[in-house]
This record gives structure tokens, sequence and C-alpha cells, in this order.
């Protein structure tokens, strides 16, 4: 006789987590590229040129700006899945469960407001004024050309004229950071109340940055003092 074929928790195949949309600033990683680059070529020529003191000194700065640098250009991203936000800002990475995030809001820089009040500012999706005045114009010029097309098809589609319009079938252009605010938001809408999007805020600060910055601005203290 056989009996049903029951798997142990252990034996049963381990379901995948959801795989994190992953949000940074290109424009802020090329240009921590490009000052990183600047500040270890001028060091590094420092270091190895210089002469008493210089050489120190040329250490001191490298060891208290690569961390800086680091921390507001590279290190800063966005991290979302079904279950939670993570923001990694330059010293500090905040985890929201959906369930304790009460909106998204944008103005003149991104944020995450919790149910407890708490604003947490999303370094890595910057605002840009000037790419929200660019798909506003987008917008106004698309507009425009969908009036004059239907204008047109009025009047001369009877009599076998173009009577085609723009298609606006995509939706209105928007700025970068505000389709990802718009991504994050749809997110929280449709997971905020699931019981795997429940859960405390944490918080950590970003050791790896802050000490290294910490000895470097020590060492330099120390050796501008005693200098």
């Amino acid at each position: 006789m056989t009996t049903p074929d029951h798997q142990s928790p252990a034996s049963r195949p381990v379901v995948p987590a959801a795989r994190d949309r992953i949000y940074r600033s290109p424009m802020g990683i090329v240009g921590g590229v490009l000052v990183l680059a600047l500040v270890v070529w001028l060091g590094c020529d420092a270091l190895f040129r210089g002469h008493g003191r210089v050489p120190w000194l040329a250490l001191a700065v490298m060891i208290l700006v690569v961390p800086l640098v680091t921390a507001f250009t590279l290190r800063p991203a966005v991290f979302a899945n079904q279950e939670r936000l993570r923001v990694r800002n330059p010293f500090r990475v905040i985890v929201l469960p959906w369930g304790e995030l009460a909106t998204l809001r944008s103005g003149y820089s991104n944020e995450a407001l919790a149910t407890s009040g708490t604003k947490f500012q999303l370094w890595a999706i910057p605002v840009s004024l000037r790419a929200r005045k660019r798909a506003a114009n987008k917008r106004a010029k698309a507009a425009a050309q969908a009036a004059r097309g239907a204008q047109g098809g009025n009047r001369f589609g009877m009599f076998g004229g173009d009577a085609s319009v723009p298609d606006v079938s995509a939706g209105p252009a928007r700025a970068e950071s505000d389709k990802i605010m718009d991504d994050l938001r749809d997110l929280h809408e449709r997971h905020g109340e699931a019981e795997h999007a429940q859960g405390e805020i944490t918080t950590r600060w970003s050791y790896e940055i802050l000490i290294p910055t910490l000895a470097g601005a020590v060492l330099l203290a120390v050796l501008l003092i005693t200098g």
C-alpha cells in the first residue's frame, strides 16, 4: 500500500525572495568617479613626489576626502521589492517595510515619510528641476500637436486629407526621478497591506564610511596643529 508523499519542511524547495529593483543616480556615479580619480591622482603625486610634511598631509586629505566623496556619489542607492524599501544614504541605511511607510513625497527633494512621522531623504533619487521643466515642455508640445492634428482632421479628413493625430498613448512625459517615484508608489500601494510587508523600521549607521572619515579628520587636525 502506498502512502502519500509528505515532504518535510527541510526538503521543500525554497521559494526565492523577490529580486530588488535598484535605483541610483547615473550622474552622481559619473561625477564621483571623476572626482575620486582626480583626488587619487593629485594625492599619489604628492605622496611620492612631495617633501617634508607634504606626503603626510596628502595622505590625511585622501583618507578624509575619499570616503566622503564615495558616501555622497557612489554609495547612495534605493532597493525596493515586495516586502520593503531599503534606503542607502551617505551615512545611514534605513529599512522601511511597506506597512510602515505612510507616503512618498516629491518636492525639491524626494522623501519617504514613515507612519511615525519620521522623514527619510532619498539621496539616490535627486530631483532635477531642469528635467521637470523639459518634461513639462514636452507635454505642452504634445498637447499642442494633438490639438492641431484634431483640427486638421475635422477640417480635411472628409476630403481625403491626413487626419492623423500624434500618438500620445505612451502617456505624458515625466522626469526620470518622478517616474522612479511613481514606481515606488505603485509598489507601496500594492504591498502596503500585505502580511509579508509588515515589520519594524531599522536604521544602521555606515561605520565603514564614518570611521575612515573620522580617522582622516583627526590625522589632518594633528598635522595642522603640530605644524
